[in-house]
């Protein structure tokens, strides 16, 4: 049996995924783009990998130092790679479990910024690649922190 055809036709639909795949990255990469200038920040800032969480934050108006639970699954995986046991196993899906319940905080927080409810939340989580290009090219704007309108007041 002569392979040579099976492996093109792999090596084909391998290049078809991979296609679909970058093309997906790069749309949302754009979407992101105009939320991030919608929202009054620099649009490149979405394509630098810390950065744009840092930016991210400022947009939902939560602080900076959540920027350490998304890194802190990084820190486990590097520190106890050599000594998985019961102890390393549970503290990295304690740290996954803290990502995503932050992450939800955060979608949450962006849906609220661009003046969309928690069903818009569920939405942006569960369908990202539709609900995201509403959030870009949509008619919605930016509207302040999590929803907040910025206040001319001085709280002191």
């Amino acid at each position: 049996m002569d392979t040579r055809g099976f492996m093109a036709l792999e090596s084909g639909v391998f290049l078809a995924v991979m296609g679909f795949i970058l093309l997906f990255a790069v749309f949302m990469i754009i979407c992101n783009w105009i939320l991030y200038s919608k929202a009054g920040q620099p649009g490149w800032a979405c394509i630098i990998p810390v950065y744009s969480i840092i930016v991210l934050l400022k947009i939902v108006g939560r602080p900076v130092s959540w920027i350490f639970w998304f890194l802190q699954v990084i820190f486990f995986e590097f520190l106890f790679v050599g000594a998985p046991n019961i102890i390393t196993g549970f503290l990295f899906l304690l740290s996954a479990v803290a990502i995503l319940v932050f992450a939800i905080i955060i979608t949450n927080g962006l849906s609220k910024s661009f003046g969309k409810d928690a069903g818009f939340t569920v939405g942006l989580i569960l369908l990202p690649f539709v609900f995201y290009p509403i959030l870009a090219f949509g008619k919605d704007k930016y509207i302040g922190p999590g929803g907040n309108a910025p206040s001319d007041e001085v709280v002191l």
